[in-house]
């Protein structure tokens, strides 16, 4: 059976903080086959790579991603918070496309819901990759539904995952026509691990986050999982490699 591909999560970000050009820098050096990234709009309609739509967490400033200018959310340090503790600068999607640009490494970008400007970030992520010209290095990934049918609407030629922090009425493994990948939470494989074989009798592989145990790589490698996003992925990939060889 085929290895799982490994998407660094947020980069490398068990070893250097979440969307910093290190921590993605990092997880191409440790050879990962894929970059994952989670995507916000600025007040004046810039893409940044944060996570959470608050600043709090992962910087030292304060205030809402959408509130802010581009200019703004500069002035604050994206790094020091992380046990790294080296400062760092926000990631701008820009930045991250570059990164990939002339590689093999595929990147996932998610965008997120709900948000102020709506189905806005969907639109200018179509502008960002046609600009880019990396259509076919690049997979949309949301767990709202209508984010994804939006965006394979502007941009049919991208692939789609439509992330799954529950199973409900898809449970059949079915999906929405516009959504070319299921992403369930690995917390729903432990429940329901048939659900993988489910989804491929139906056409459709499976992305997985976030994958981190040894026991969750290990049920991913024996379900089959095309794509698993971890926080580690050289330790991933240390796992994959020892599962393999008993």
């Amino acid at each position: 059976m085929q290895q799982p591909a490994i998407v660094a999560h947020r980069g490398a970000s068990t070893d250097r903080p979440e969307h910093t050009i290190g921590a993605y820098e990092l997880a191409l050096k440790e050879g990962a086959d894929g970059l994952e990234c989670d995507i916000r709009l600025t007040r004046d309609g810039e893409i940044v790579c944060v996570h959470d739509r608050t600043l709090l967490r992962t910087s030292n400033g304060r205030g809402t991603v959408s509130a802010l200018t581009l200019e703004e959310l500069r002035k604050f340090d994206y790094g020091s918070w992380h046990g790294y503790r080296e400062p760092a600068e926000l990631l701008l999607l820009d930045q991250l496309l570059e990164l990939v640009k002339g590689t093999d490494v595929q990147l996932f970008v998610e965008t997120k819901h709900p948000v102020r400007y709506r189905n806005e970030v969907e639109r200018k992520l179509a502008e960002a990759l046609k600009r880019h010209g990396l259509a076919s290095q690049i997979v949309m990934m949301s767990f709202s539904a209508t984010a994804v049918k939006v965006f394979r609407e502007q941009v049919p030629d991208v692939r789609t995952v439509l992330l799954l922090d529950r199973l409900g009425r898809l449970r059949s493994g079915a999906l929405p026509s516009f959504a070319d990948y299921t992403g369930p939470g690995v917390h729903l494989l432990r429940n329901d691990p048939g659900y993988v074989d489910r989804a491929r009798r139906a056409g459709h592989e499976t992305y997985v986050w976030t994958v981190d145990t040894a026991e969750d790589v290990a049920l991913c490698r024996d379900l089959g999982v095309r794509y698993l996003a971890t926080n580690a992925p050289a330790n991933t990939r240390r796992l994959l490699t020892a599962n393999l060889a008993t």
